[in-house]
């Protein structure tokens, strides 16, 4: 027997609901529900609460996907499951396919050594909050970048410090007696060791990563290999990834090779060549780099966030490790898992087109303004008309809003933000800031506009 659904809707969302659903042909029946106010989005718990009736003998209730309030305590309440669907009714269809079943997030394959570079010109406090920042972004160890030719009185304090917070640290020099020092110390790894400096691992704990001694010398690195495989040490391979036209793709052929003939070596990438020196956003190549580490079982990068424009690039690089894990655990392409990695451009960014945004506005009595992005342009609309542009500029004397400084405000924002997204193929929701994924630290503001805002705008889309 198929599931019974009850939508709740307002007024001037009824019709394009039902002839979504009905498009639809779900497996479900359903029943569409007019709940006897304008705009569904003004919809709250509550007002369910007082005005639904009848559950038309639904086994589950869904309404508008920016409805507020308890839906646990109106669930209680009605005796019916009551959730949300999407915050825009064009995407129901996605809400009920297989985007509805998240995936599973919370796993991943590859660990993130966060480096901090010029570890020896900062403090032991500094380091410890730059640590708990990383860790935040997604870092599993702790990197302490030594600098040639500078002295690092407080190594060992460093360290010391970050495991008594309960930290993983590696040590990171191509200098024996740093290394050396930082493994006596208590570091987890040190990067890098080669043929040559092998002998350090026998002198500390630490799980060493491995580099050929000359920098595409190869053979150097089987033997480093075989060396520590004859002792039973662990170890970490790195093959070390070069920057654009500076050897890149020769590099992850180095990749490659190392791993088609030593399937089961672990293996690190160090991924801040590409990121930190390619002025280009860093996104789209943490979910690449992180697309060869999943193919080629490289279960270790190296990340940094030096340059201003790889400001973000740990976090971008743990949703990246989080979706190709997902990806390759269900043998599906890296699509429609998670949007966070996708900054700039959305896969659906105008869900309604002109035709149906002036059917829409042929529906409003009202003189609050609703704003609306479609492949043409921009769109605002009230009872007195329909206004259409791709430049805001040229709205303004449309609007009548010269006196009217707090609604020119207003307006003014969200066309600049309807513009923005419509240049950049963008969602755009009136009142709601844009989405920028991971590419931001800044959580997604707030605002009460109704602080601020004069009669005759709406806070809400229908």
């Amino acid at each position: 027997m198929s599931e019974h659904l009850l939508f709740l809707t307002g007024k001037l969302a009824e019709k394009q609901l039902n002839s979504i659903l009905n498009k639809m042909q779900p497996s479900f029946t359903y029943t569409v529900h007019q709940l006897g106010l304008k705009v569904a989005a003004l919809m709250t718990a509550d007002m369910i609460g007082r005005r639904l009736t009848e559950t038309f003998g639904a086994d589950r209730i869904i309404v508008p996907g920016r409805c507020r309030g308890d839906l646990d305590a109106l669930s209680v309440q009605l005796g019916v499951p009551v959730v949300r669907g999407p915050e825009e009714l064009k995407d129901l269809p996605q809400y009920f396919g297989k985007a509805a079943q998240k995936p599973d997030l919370s796993h991943y394959q590859v660990k993130i050594f966060a480096e901090i570079v010029d570890a020896p010109n900062v403090s032991v406090a500094e380091v410890l909050n730059r640590a708990y920042y990383y860790k935040k972004q997604g870092a599993d160890v702790i990197d302490i970048g030594c600098l040639p030719s500078t002295p690092f009185p407080q190594m060992e304090a460093m360290i010391q410090a970050l495991k008594q917070e309960g930290f993983t640290v590696s040590i990171d020099s191509l200098d024996a007696q740093d290394l050396l020092r930082g493994g006596k110390a208590g570091a987890d790894y040190m990067l890098s060791l080669h043929e040559g400096t092998l002998w350090i691992a026998d002198e500390v704990a630490a799980t060493p990563i491995l580099i050929p001694e000359r920098h595409e010398d190869l053979a150097s690195l089987d033997r480093a290999i075989q060396i520590m495989q004859a002792k039973q040490r662990p170890f970490i391979v790195d093959p070390i990834l070069d920057p654009v036209h500076f050897g890149f793709t020769q590099s992850i052929v180095r990749y490659h090779d190392v791993r088609k003939k030593h399937p089961d070596v672990e293996m690190m990438m160090g991924v801040g060549n590409i990121t930190e020196l390619t002025h280009a956003d860093t996104a789209g190549m943490n979910a690449l780099l992180l697309g060869i580490c999943s193919e080629l079982s490289i279960n270790s990068i190296l990340a940094t966030q030096v340059s201003r424009h790889a400001c973000r690039a740990i976090k971008e690089a743990d949703l990246a490790r989080r979706i190709l894990f997902a990806a390759k655990q269900q043998d599906t392409l890296p699509k429609h898992i998670d949007p966070g990695l996708m900054a700039l451009h959305e896969t659906a960014p105008f869900p309604y087109t002109l035709t149906e945004i002036e059917e829409l506005a042929e529906q409003i009595s009202d003189p609050s303004y609703r704003i609306q992005t479609s492949d043409e342009g921009l769109h605002i609309f009230n009872r007195d008309g329909l206004h259409t542009a791709t430049d805001p500029f040229a709205l303004f004397p449309k609007l009548q809003v010269e006196k009217d400084g707090g609604h020119a405000f207003y307006l003014g924002v969200e066309l600049a933000r309807a513009e923005i997204a419509w240049q950049l193929g963008k969602r755009f929701t009136q009142d709601q800031a844009l989405l920028w994924g991971c590419a931001t630290d800044h959580a997604e503001q707030t605002v009460d506009l109704h602080s601020f805002k004069p009669a005759g705008t709406t806070l809400q889309k229908p």
